[in-house]
């Protein structure tokens, strides 16, 4: 089984220049790539390195309350971030508190030896996945301390399959598992990894710690301008149909709409833009607009959702009409209602749960977006009730970040 992986890794190598060519996302994956050695020149031999690993974007936001810990306590420590993943990468590259921000390089048995030996981490953090079959191997021949944060398994995967003994073989890596829930600890308990921890989320502890920064945007204020609000976070293409249906058809004009697409690229903004009939404004156009004056906002730049949501009476969150649903967490510390599309949900627990506990909504089609937007609006019991029902939850569910980071202490 290694042979083949091996033969496979090969094989992509020679090919991703090639699909680059055509593929935007798979050009800054073999891009970014090429740069990783050069940006892990800047750690020395000397350095004390700890290394957070997460595949993308909502990975990293799991991982960024334990670097925050970290870095504070061991301020003579450089961090090494990878990431997986262009979303992730692209949108933290500049993350303050990390030394080095690159992409992992593919898992050949090279790239993971050059790896290992410029960044020479004294503890290596894994973020809820990514199980490279040859970096694991590495960390453990090594002898490389090897830690799982946020970890959620699934009977389905290889690991518990009567197939899976190469994979289960390369969790041997790990020294310790901290898995969010029972099901995870039961599964890896089933197949001999008694070293398991169940420690929950540590998003909770990140959207918590949201609530206490400053959350105020003047723009944004003036265009709600206290009017009922409904904020639609990190939109696909899908969600967006829904969305323009809705304003276009069915929204009065006593209620305002902002719009941040996950795809903030000028042809599609436009798109988006001339299919609303409404009064719409860009971010990237509202200076000396009376913001008021308009009903739609559409956010075509990055990094300020966290805080709009603050001004939500109703959210609505991305993509689970699409590649997988964003983060629901982010709104619901608000202690708003929160709203997504699709079915396929159950890999979010957090969505499993609100929906169970009633502070969540899904919608598949025009009519039940509508349906349920029109009753939160009308509802003003219902929308507080679902609200308190959301920020309970994130309330009861923190802690994740002080047990995990108990142990790394312990450790390092």
């Amino acid at each position: 089984m290694n042979f083949l992986y091996n033969i496979f890794l090969f094989i992509t190598s020679i090919f991703l220049p090639l699909i680059a060519l055509f593929n935007k996302k798979i050009k800054l994956f073999y891009k970014g790539r090429k740069e990783t050695f050069s940006k892990l020149a800047s750690i020395s031999k000397t350095d004390k390195v700890i290394w957070f690993h997460a595949a993308s974007l909502g990975e990293f936001e799991q991982g960024r309350p334990i670097i925050q810990e970290l870095k504070q306590s061991y301020k003579n420590y450089k961090i090494v971030v990878t990431f997986f993943s262009p979303s992730g990468y692209e949108i933290r590259k500049n993350y303050p508190l990390a030394d080095v921000i690159c992409y992992l390089p593919l898992d050949t048995k090279s790239n993971v030896k050059n790896f290992i030996k410029q960044v020479h981490p004294e503890m290596a953090i894994m973020i809820k996945y990514e199980f490279w079959p040859n970096l694991l191997s590495e960390l453990k021949k090594q002898e490389i301390s090897t830690i799982l944060i946020s970890g959620i398994f699934r009977k389905k995967q290889s690991f518990f399959t009567w197939y899976g003994s190469f994979m289960r073989k390369k969790l041997t890596a790990f020294n310790h598992f901290f898995v969010q829930n029972q099901t995870s600890k039961n599964l890896l308990n089933a197949v001999n990894f008694n070293n398991v921890t169940i420690a929950g989320d540590t998003r909770f502890d990140r959207v918590v710690d949201i609530l206490q920064q400053d959350n105020s945007l003047d723009f944004i204020s003036e265009f709600k301008n206290n009017q009922y609000t409904v904020i639609a976070g990190s939109t696909w293409k899908e969600d967006e149909e829904l969305l323009v249906d809705h304003i276009n058809n069915h929204a009065t004009d006593d209620e305002k709409f902002i719009i941040a697409p996950h795809n903030i690229h000028q042809k599609q903004i436009k798109e988006l833009q001339d299919a609303i009939h409404k009064k719409t404004i860009l971010y990237s156009e509202k200076d000396g607009k009376t913001l008021s004056n308009y009903q739609v906002f559409i956010i075509d730049t990055i990094g300020l959702l966290t805080k709009i949501y603050s001004y939500a009476d109703v959210a609505y969150v991305g993509g689970g009409l699409a590649t997988g649903l964003h983060n629901i967490l982010e709104p619901a510390t608000y202690g708003i209602p929160v709203i997504f599309g699709g079915n396929k949900y159950n890999k979010f627990q957090e969505a499993v749960d609100l929906l169970e506990l009633r502070g969540a909504k899904t919608v598949v089609n025009t009519n039940d977006f509508s349906s349920n937007f029109a009753l939160l609006k009308s509802d003003k019991k219902l929308r507080e009730q679902m609200g308190s029902v959301n920020h309970n939850y994130i309330s009861n569910k923190v802690g994740a970040t002080k047990t995990i980071v108990t142990y790394l202490k312990n450790t390092l």
